[in-house]
């Protein structure tokens, strides 16, 4: 960190700090959404882990997903949250740096596992004699070493591409995380070589994972179309609607993000984009699956009766 000033590198987040008068309401809302994203998923995690009938790839992957949702959650909505009650919403430049690092990580890693879960859908209707060859639990565990890998390896090249940038002073930035685009606005030096890595990486890791999700579900599709049976066709797009969902709304939030203008206008409407991509969203996810899983559901009554009968 090449910074020239003596001066200690402050990062001021401002947040929702433009509208005092709702600090509260954000507060509670933002905790309930914490509160329910923690249960949800952990309690996803740990439904897949108690039932042995839940020990499939499908399965596998989606607990991988839950992990990354919790973790992204806590990475970001705990900060938003002393944000909204703290008067001093300044933080250092390691504190931001590691804050971004980790947040990057698990948004690197939702998208890839995302494709992977699509190809597992795709192997399971398109080849499902083969199914339990091809899905074995050693390429699982290698597609989740390489979505991690991937994850962790280019927030390594993003983190890089900042700490190579000059620092001074005091900076704000007009959000409640420490984004790349908020870091980059602040530096004093050149930073031509980190936006064309924005540019590359970013548009790479999106278009590479979303070729291979429409390119699974045109083969699911073209196969299920080929089915005679109309119940056999529901069954097939029923396994499918889930992941359908989180991808429509994963995707669809990137692509609303990218379209808004930088322009001050715009601050608010990203900010909202932002929350809904980084807290909404890991709280949705298991509801989601949850909530159109029979199994899952089955499991979670189970339970849910063993406490009852314990006490």
């Amino acid at each position: 960190m090449r910074n020239h000033s003596a001066a200690p590198v402050i990062f001021v987040l401002l947040g929702f700090s433009d509208y005092p008068e709702f600090q509260i309401l954000l507060f509670l809302i933002f905790l309930v959404i914490y509160v329910i994203t923690v249960m949800g998923n952990l309690g996803m995690i740990a439904i897949i882990a108690v039932n042995p009938k839940l020990h499939t790839p499908m399965y596998f992957f989606l607990k991988h997903l839950s992990f990354v949702d919790f973790c992204y959650s806590t990475i970001v909505t705990p900060k938003l949250l002393e944000n909204l009650v703290a008067e001093d919403r300044a933080m250092s430049l390691p504190t931001c740096i590691t804050q971004f690092f980790f947040a990057t990580t698990c948004a690197l890693i939702d998208p890839f596992m995302l494709a992977v879960m699509a190809y597992d859908r795709f192997v399971a209707i398109c080849n499902p004699l083969l199914y339990i060859v091809i899905m074995s639990q050693k390429r699982c565990a290698l597609l989740m070493a390489a979505a991690y890998s991937w994850g962790i390896l280019f927030s390594l090249l993003f983190t890089y591409s900042l700490l190579v940038l000059s620092f001074c002073g005091t900076n704000i930035i007009n959000n409640f995380i420490c984004d790349y685009s908020g870091i980059l606005s602040s530096s004093c030096s050149d930073k031509h070589f980190s936006e064309l890595i924005l540019f590359i990486v970013a548009n790479f890791n999106m278009f590479s994972t979303l070729v291979v999700i429409i390119s699974s579900y045109i083969f699911i599709f073209v196969t299920v179309m080929k089915m005679h049976s109309i119940r056999a066709r529901c069954k097939a797009f029923s396994t499918c609607a889930s992941h359908l969902i989180a991808v429509g709304m994963f995707y669809g939030t990137v692509l609303f993000l990218y379209c808004i203008p930088h322009a001050k206008s715009s601050w608010f409407t990203n900010k909202l984009g932002s929350v809904f991509y980084t807290v909404v969203i890991p709280m949705l996810n298991p509801l989601i699956y949850s909530l159109r899983n029979n199994e899952v559901k089955e499991t979670f009554r189970k339970l849910l009766d063993t406490k009852r009968f314990s006490h």
